[in-house]
């Protein structure tokens, strides 16, 4: 769960140690690319594109994934642009600003909760027009555990339920909602909302989930590279 927007060559050292203004040009230029991939995703689901086309931009494809040269990260690792937890996931498939992926949801704290706003494309696209249903439930998955994070409670989803109230429109800016409401030991209850922002009083998708704080030992143990 996170967000957080933010031009360097392929070819740049792994920035790790970088501090301050360097992680800042990186998270730019990450978000740069992560921007014109989603616009090439976009171009990709959208166009009728000839095949001779087609095969001619898959070499293109291949020739700029041959650029991005470099150690990759491992299963676990924590890239060093992130702050986890509770700060900047630059490749979450639903806030990464660098994720080709995301909408990107953008995330702000509310007086009861917490508050995403984004608009899903035709590569979220599940009934034509409408958004795919675990495109909903992805969305209110990472902002219910954001709120739980925001109300000092990190926690990690152990349950939940989703009713689909009236199908989701694509390309229409979206209001999603969260907010803690009850806990119980180290559970924590959370209720989530989809709705447009054009009418946010009308919900289109409704959820409500558990969550568990898990107890330090248990932390160490999913997340052995948190310090």
């Amino acid at each position: 769960m996170n967000v957080v927007p933010t031009e360097s060559p392929a070819t740049d050292p792994d920035p790790v140690g970088a501090t301050g203004e360097e992680l800042d040009h990186q998270r730019a230029a990450i978000a740069a690319l992560g921007h014109e991939l989603r616009v090439l995703v976009d171009a990709t689901v959208r166009t009728a594109t000839p095949t001779e086309v087609l095969h001619r931009v898959t070499d293109g494809v291949r020739r700029l994934t041959g650029q991005l040269t470099g150690r990759r990260r491992v299963r676990a690792e924590i890239p060093a642009v992130d702050q986890f937890p509770g700060g900047v996931r630059m490749y979450s498939p639903v806030t990464g600003a660098g994720s080709p992926l995301a909408p990107p949801m953008q995330v702000t704290p509310d007086s009861d909760g917490v508050v995403g706003r984004c608009t899903l494309g035709i590569a979220h696209e599940g009934p034509p027009g409408y958004g795919h249903g675990g495109m909903s439930a992805m969305l209110l998955d990472e902002l219910m555990g954001w709120t739980c994070a925001v109300a000092g409670m990190p926690g990690m989803t152990v349950s939940l339920q989703v009713r689909y109230h009236r199908p989701v429109p694509l390309e229409t800016p979206l209001r999603v909602y969260a907010q803690v409401t009850g806990t119980e030991g180290r559970k924590i209850f959370v209720d989530g909302s989809i709705s447009t922002e054009e009418d946010p009083s009308v919900v289109v998708v409704t959820a409500d989930g558990v969550f568990v704080s898990p107890d330090p030992d248990r932390t160490r143990a999913l997340f052995p590279n948190v310090r």
